[in-house]
């Protein structure tokens, strides 16, 4: 114990090695308020949700109770959807900052509503908002290169090493003691400012501890190769100049390649040109007979097929027959899609396992649920409502029932 305490007071007493951890420390609480900041301003983006949404269908009401049409009360009620974030979002904000959170839908076709904003598919460790997994993955490397790179080196060139390998636990065991040391003060520096905005975020304790897990980890794989440019006997500057190119090829350089190569191998089509197909069925429908369109309407949806068959005027129930039928015509696109992005994702989960910043960064966003399989799940959520959106809606205008403005507080409500 006398000799950990003699190397404690040892570091305490360098001080650019204390300026280094205070400005890591410093760091990681930028990195986690600013996290826990943007999670709060969603947080209280979808809380307004409700008010603005009564406010919007109070109107709507307004405007259909002259009426009482099904139709127009289907056309004109935006719907909000929304995806909480989690009580880890904070630490690793990942597509939550490229994609909405928040999507307010109607009973039309559903593929051109959600593709309006592409799905970005951040699948390898690329540099994005300011967060804790940003500090971590490509901020904290750079600290231990700082304070393990001439750790050895120091004392071969100062010709202390030879008295220091002389003394008892001396050599070696002296540079394990001081790599210890390093490494839980650079854990603390990161771990004590990310468990204390887990813990006011109300995350699970196996998660923090588990997280906490992975801080070490990722920290050891840096010291330890440290510790293998170190054993080269280069001079200090050496090792520095070729820990700092590592950490540009294993953090920025060889994930971006990766990254390229995997959309180039798995080429897929974007979301934007799914909304844009979806769109140009449902522009095609006005140039062909309604009987046909409602054919095929009712073919798939025969529960509908006893509806009064359409007049002359333009009736709302051809209109979202083929906003649906637009939308099954792109079914298959949309398939495909969804599985390109999870084979890319699969992909880079497993490159993130022989490219520790990659693996660490998708591990982060999976435990904070801010990941592309997250993304999804929101997705398919949104389907299911507007299903029910369409089945409530249908009932009223198939059926030509009015819409009284007390049907308006019948409409399904989305869970989140």
């Amino acid at each position: 114990m006398n000799l950990w305490m003699q190397e404690l007071r040892l570091l305490v007493r360098a001080r650019l090695i204390l300026v280094t951890l205070a400005l890591l420390a410093a760091l990681s609480v930028a990195a986690v308020a600013a996290g826990m900041a943007e999670v709060e301003r969603q947080r209280a983006a979808i809380a307004a949700v409700p008010a603005a949404q009564a406010e919007d269908i109070a109107a709507v009401a307004d405007y259909v109770g002259r009426s009482r049409d099904a139709g127009s009360a289907a056309y004109y009620s935006f719907h909000p959807t929304w995806d909480a974030p989690s009580p880890l979002a904070f630490a690793a904000l990942g597509m939550r900052d490229v994609s909405p959170f928040i999507l307010r839908v109607r009973a039309l076709g559903l593929e051109a509503q959600i593709y309006d904003g592409d799905v970005f598919n951040p699948e390898l460790a690329l540099p994005g908002r300011f967060d804790f997994s940003f500090v971590l993955v490509f901020l904290a490397p750079l600290f231990v290169i700082a304070l393990f790179h001439d750790l050895a080196s120091a004392e071969r060139e100062s010709g202390r090493w030879r008295t220091l390998a002389a003394l008892p636990r001396g050599g070696a065991r002296l540079m394990r003691r001081r790599r210890a040391l390093r490494l839980v003060l650079l854990w603390a520096a990161l771990g004590i400012p990310f468990t204390i905005g887990a813990l006011l975020s109300g995350a699970d304790g196996g998660t923090i501890l588990l997280i906490l897990a992975v801080i070490a980890a990722y920290l050891l794989f840096w010291i330890g190769l440290a510790a293998l440019v170190g054993r080269l006997r280069w001079s200090s500057a050496v090792n520095a100049a070729t820990l700092a190119a590592s950490w540009l090829v294993l953090v920025l350089v060889a994930p971006t390649l990766a990254h390229v190569a995997i959309n180039r191998a798995l080429p897929i089509s974007q979301g934007a040109e799914i909304a844009l197909a979806q769109r140009e069925r449902v522009n095609h429908a006005w140039d062909i007979p309604r009987e046909e369109t409602m054919r095929r309407f009712y073919a798939r949806h025969p529960q509908w097929a006893l509806s009064a068959p359409l007049g002359a005027a333009f009736h709302y129930k051809w209109y979202f027959a083929f906003h649906q039928n637009g939308d099954e015509d792109v079914a298959d696109q949309v398939r495909a899609y969804r599985e390109g992005l999870e084979q890319r994702d699969a992909v880079a989960r497993t490159l993130g396992w022989i490219m520790p910043p990659a693996g660490v960064q998708t591990l982060l966003t999976r435990l904070a649920a801010t990941d592309l399989t997250a993304q999804l799940a929101y997705q398919d959520r949104i389907r299911s409502f507007h299903r029910q959106l369409r089945e409530f809606y249908y009932d009223y205008l198939f059926n030509d029932r009015p819409f009284d403005a007390d049907d308006f507080a019948r409409a399904p409500r989305f869970k989140g």
